[in-house]
């Protein structure tokens, strides 16, 4: 599954890359650059992917077109998630 994520570059000396996951609630993180915030909002769908699987809800379907007219730059990021068996 790929999710829409738009990115918000720094207004201002010292502020970070921020990304958030459009088609995801509660996938947002920040970055130093647009490189950190690539790898920093994909950890941060694989962590909240994982947590939802644990609990038995669905993850959210991904939306066919996600808009955000304040975002910079809007991106197709994959989600990789790995089925297995919890130890006991």
């Amino acid at each position: 599954m790929r999710y829409h994520v738009a990115f918000y570059r720094p207004r201002a000396p010292g502020e970070m890359v921020v990304a958030e996951a459009l088609d995801f609630p509660g996938a947002v993180t920040q970055g130093f650059d647009l490189a950190d915030a690539r790898l920093m909002i994909a950890s941060a769908l694989e962590d909240l992917a994982q947590a939802l699987l644990e609990e038995g809800k669905p993850l959210p379907v991904p939306s066919d077109d996600a808009h955000n007219p304040d975002a910079d730059l809007i991106e197709l990021v994959p989600l990789s998630v790995h089925a297995g068996t919890a130890l006991r």
